[in-house]
């Protein structure tokens, strides 16, 4: 896709007191410690972290090994350009990708031995997706059974919005209260365009570009099995992560983990639940991990089988804020951009859903953005507080 004119460059680290720099600085850095932690890992691999961590905060970009099984992709997504370099001083968005990639290579992950296969961010999915509050909050769904439809499409489009901020209480306060002032929980919702693009009784195909596991990932399936069940989708494709990626980002074993914490529990949950797992066998629900979805860059790059995949979707959702930036481009753009121009790439018609983690932001209006400036400076982008809902149909 050709740049415009007034296009922003992307976002590097290298700017102190910056956002992305304390995720390069501070927060990857904790994450190597946590994982440190997280296993009783032998020697080999606390050496391999402690280098990657001297690394990623005092050294620079290593290559791969010569026998990495992607490391042909990895040079294609520019690895060769990027190597000997900062971790602060390339775009953000591959540096924090290729610390991910580097991380699982520290441990092991993609190597023959004890310990390939095994999630280094597991333990910590597992603890949040077992939590008593996952039962509180899939106990909501008893009573919104019996709510009507619009009000169920709503709630269950706000949990998968809102993730584990939607108490899976859903939200259910009237529209006009998240209006009601200059600076809303909600910045921006293009919902009316959603619901219009699958409407009841349709034939449509999602496609859901998933972001994190537990909590979050199960009012993503929620949303998908209501879907399905309401007859808005004949099919749905969940596009999640070929390998474990941005601490807790949904693999394969997560789905299957989220499906087995649905049909476990009790009531409406298990309802949901064994409506996933009958979709997934008879191939209603596909789950899908391209190695693209694993990658560091932006989505106006995907190849061509991902884009002649999304293209024939009725409408892709993009969750959370990884995907948003991957969407739009990990640019600061002015937040009054248009997100109907930013995404003019995409093959088909696209909504991202996704609460506000970092500075990345199109489509709002300018009332919204001075609101926001003076009763928070820039702290809303980054603060979770605030989310969106657009759409370009």
């Amino acid at each position: 896709m050709p740049e415009r004119s007034d296009t922003p460059p992307v976002l590097l680290g290298n700017e102190p007191g910056s956002f992305p720099h304390s995720v390069l600085a501070e927060r990857h850095p904790a994450i190597i410690r946590q994982v440190r932690e997280s296993f009783p890992y032998d020697p080999e691999r606390h050496r391999a972290l402690d280098a990657l961590l001297a690394g990623c905060t005092e050294g620079v970009i290593e290559p791969l090994p010569a026998d990495a099984h992607d490391r042909d992709r990895w040079t294609a997504w520019g690895a060769d350009a990027y190597t000997g370099r900062s971790w602060f001083e390339v775009p953000w968005l591959w540096s924090e990708s290729y610390f991910y990639r580097q991380l699982l290579e520290a441990v092991g992950y993609f190597a023959p031995g004890p310990w390939q296969g095994i999630d280094p961010f597991r333990p910590s999915k597992l603890a949040e997706l077992d939590a008593p509050e996952t039962d509180e909050e899939l106990s909501a769904l008893d009573a919104l059974a019996d709510r009507p439809a619009a009000e169920q499409d709503r709630a269950l489009l706000h949990g998968s919005l809102w993730g584990n901020r939607a108490d899976l209480g859903f939200r259910l306060s009237a529209a006009s209260d998240e209006t009601s002032s200059d600076t809303p929980p909600l910045v921006a919702d293009d919902s009316d365009t959603l619901w219009s693009l699958l409407p009841p009784s349709g034939a449509a195909t999602l496609a859901l570009i998933a972001d994190n596991a537990g909590r979050e990932l199960v009012p993503d399936l929620l949303l998908i099995a209501h879907l399905l069940t309401q007859g808005r989708i004949a099919r749905a494709v969940l596009h999640i992560k070929p390998y474990p990626y941005y601490v807790s980002d949904a693999t394969h074993a997560d789905v299957l983990d989220a499906l087995r914490r649905l049909t476990s529990a009790p009531g409406a949950a298990a309802a949901y639940g064994r409506a996933l797992w009958a979709a997934l066998t008879d191939g209603r629900l596909i789950v899908r991990a391209h190695p693209f979805s694993g990658g560091p860059l932006p989505y106006a790059e995907m190849p061509g089988d991902l884009r002649e995949e999304l293209g024939a979707a009725t409408l892709t959702v993009l969750k959370g804020d990884l995907n948003y930036r991957r969407l739009v481009g990990d640019r600061l753009w002015p937040p009054t951009t248009a997100f109907a121009d930013v995404t003019a790439y995409f093959p088909g018609p696209v909504a991202a859903l996704r609460t506000l983690k970092s500075d990345v932001i199109t489509g709002l209006s300018a009332r919204t953005e001075a609101a926001l400036v003076a009763a928070e400076g820039q702290k809303w982008r980054t603060g979770g507080t605030h989310a969106l809902i657009q759409v370009r149909a």
